[in-house]
């Protein structure tokens, strides 16, 4: 199992702060004891500093995150406008499907709540589907993006700890990690922790995800296993 633990996390920020910034040797450490894995075909990237997206051919268009569906005010919103809303950091676990964790990753970003308070979701809006920029390698059952279907009553309780992040470790969120913004999901496998998010759609009924649809032995429900998690799970604790 891969693991940061919280004490060599710790260790690394206070190096950073030596330094005055995460780049380098620490930024590094940190990139290289996270392992990537992605299904989608790498022909796009962000830079942060403009919120540009650039596709294969180097066509680069304004980066914009959809909030739409049962919503009463359907919203656009830029990069720097997603920025500009109010900001939340956590330390948390990320599980992988695979087998393997990474301890103590910090996360900075947006509650869905905030989206939530913006788009006012109609009285049937009981899930949120998450779709991502990028074509996936395969397509199962004809999707050709990355999606992934959430409870919006889970994604709003708090005691879960779901988070739309911006930023890794203090540094904008790396291409490679989900860029320009990605769902982190410390109680469930990190399947359901899309990335490159483009559009949230606020729907009545649950869709099976993309890895679900590709990989039939994988539920669309995936809590992480009890054994794997430092901290008990609020839906299997009842706390």
């Amino acid at each position: 199992m891969i693991s940061i633990t919280r004490r060599m996390f710790l260790r690394l920020a206070g190096a950073a702060v030596v330094v005055g910034r995460w780049p380098g040797r620490a930024w590094a450490f940190v990139l290289a004891a996270f392992p990537v894995r992605t299904v989608e075909i790498e022909d796009f990237g962000f830079e942060p500093a403009t919120g540009m997206v650039t596709h294969a051919g180097g066509v680069a268009v304004l980066y914009v995150l959809t909030v739409d569906g049962l919503v009463e005010t359907p919203r656009p919103l830029s990069y720097a406008a997603l920025r500009a809303l109010p900001q939340e950091s956590q330390t948390s676990d990320f599980h992988c499907v695979e087998g393997w964790d990474v301890d103590d990753l910090h996360w900075t970003g947006l509650r869905l709540k905030t989206l939530v308070d913006l788009a006012e979701p109609k009285p049937e809006a009981r899930y949120v589907i998450f779709h991502s920029l990028g074509r996936t390698r395969s397509r199962p059952g004809g999707l050709d993006h990355y999606v992934e279907c959430l409870p919006l009553a889970d994604l709003l309780d708090p005691r879960l700890e779901y988070l739309l992040a911006l930023s890794l470790a203090g540094a904008p969120l790396p291409l490679e990690h989900g860029a320009p913004l990605r769902l982190v999901c410390p109680y469930d496998l990190a399947y359901k922790g899309a990335k490159f998010i483009t559009r949230l759609e606020f729907a009545a009924d649950p869709v099976d995800g993309w890895w679900t649809r590709a990989n039939g032995i994988y539920d669309r429900i995936a809590p992480v296993e009890p054994v794997r998690l430092r901290r008990p799970d609020p839906r299997r604790s009842g706390a």
